[in-house]
């Protein structure tokens, strides 16, 4: 005796196997991007946050210090420039924060010279260390979503690097 009449759960099995597939690979994608975000940036907000007094940031794979911060109170992703005289702004991030327009200047970048403005932040903080009104410039070479902490801010810190690390210290006050 054979069944010929068909099994009325084999295609809700199939739906249950291919909604299993998309939650597996969802979840590797979620875990993955989660990873390569962390490698690019150790120095998340939350982790910086906890800090008090000195700063420690960790260099990511690629050699960097990058860290979240604040400018007037927006979060941004900073990477540190010991070769940038000013914190460098992307006009898009100027924009959004209302930023007075200063002097034009000629920006150099990796890509070469590009124009810009000078103007000032009232507020810059990386984890517990924080600094008012910071001269920065704003150029149309800087890449949208990072900001340079060039030496406006760096000069008044004290820094010391040990292996993959970089430890900031404010300075006394002037």
């Amino acid at each position: 005796m054979s069944d010929a009449t068909p099994n009325p759960y084999r295609r809700g099995g199939r739906w249950m196997l291919a909604a299993a597939w998309l939650l597996i690979l969802g979840g590797l994608y979620w875990y993955f991007s989660a990873w390569t975000s962390a490698q690019n940036n150790p120095n998340t907000a939350a982790v910086l946050d906890a800090q008090q007094g000195e700063l420690t940031l960790l260099r990511n794979r690629a050699g960097h210090y990058v860290a979240d911060g604040e400018i007037n109170g927006r979060r941004v992703s900073f990477l540190l420039d010991t070769g940038a005289t000013e914190v460098a702004l992307p006009v898009a991030i100027a924009r959004e924060l209302g930023l007075k327009r200063g002097a034009a200047v000629t920006v150099q970048t990796a890509n070469g010279a590009g124009a810009g403005f000078e103007t000032r932040l009232n507020r810059v903080r990386v984890g517990p260390i924080e600094m008012r009104d910071v001269t920065a410039i704003v150029g149309d070479g800087i890449a949208d979503d990072t900001v340079l902490l060039g030496m406006s801010f760096l000069k008044r810190v004290e820094f010391t690097q040990r292996g993959d690390r970089l430890i900031l210290r404010p300075l006394a006050s002037r």
